[in-house]
């Protein structure tokens, strides 16, 4: 007996292959990186709004031109690296036990991952982050995150190659030792990348909440 998600999820993906599955994950960073943002470019460039109050760094301004290149220079690190080692990293997929048959998981299991993947994720980034920070993680590789004077949200993923991929290990690292099913690695990635654009976007989003 499936319920009406495992049947809508067997009608979908019982006729693909894992790989194609989970090749899904390009169309949502592409999609993510692209869109989400879009918001803070709005509010950034409408000064009148009122949300320059929130602004952590309220005198810097980020050009509309300025953004614009850093959102292509993040698209082509998108092909060039980010792309190709989604497509080619699908073993270590199957190797820890990523599932994408039924059941689903239920509410519970899948909270339960996303907590335990973005505790593991934020404690090993933050020694990752201070690693990148000392003298010759911010000479040779950080820099480059810290060009723009002020972050936005386009800039989350605007780093180094290399940065990108060692960042890369903290994001699978919880999937890793915790595998779960398919849809709550899509979930996990689309969420940790939204994270990342909140956390470069220059706002207090917290206080424009509240």
């Amino acid at each position: 007996n499936l319920t009406v998600a495992e049947t809508l999820w067997f009608n979908y993906s019982a006729q693909k292959s894992d790989y194609y599955l989970y090749c899904h994950n390009i169309l949502f960073l592409f999609l993510i990186f692209t869109f989400v943002p879009l918001p803070l470019v709005f509010v950034g460039t409408m000064r009148s709004l009122g949300f320059l109050k929130y602004k952590i760094q309220p005198k810097v301004k980020t050009s509309l031109s300025e953004m614009f290149r850093c959102y292509k220079d993040v698209m082509r690190m998108f092909v060039l690296l980010v792309g190709p080692l989604q497509l080619s990293s699908y073993p270590s997929i199957k190797m820890v036990g990523i599932r994408t048959g039924l059941p689903l998981p239920s509410m519970w299991e899948i909270l339960a991952q996303l907590t335990v993947y973005f505790m593991i994720e934020d404690y090993t980034n933050y020694w990752i982050h201070r690693f990148l920070h000392g003298k010759w993680g911010y000479e040779n590789i950080h820099r480059v995150h810290h060009e723009y004077s002020a972050p936005i949200g386009f800039a989350a993923p605007y780093a180094h190659w290399l940065e990108v991929l060692i960042l890369g290990i903290p994001t699978f690292l919880g999937p890793a030792i915790v595998p779960g099913h398919m849809i709550t690695f899509w979930l996990w990635i689309a969420l940790r990348q939204i994270e990342a654009i909140e956390t470069h976007s220059g706002y207090a989003i917290s206080f424009i909440i509240s």
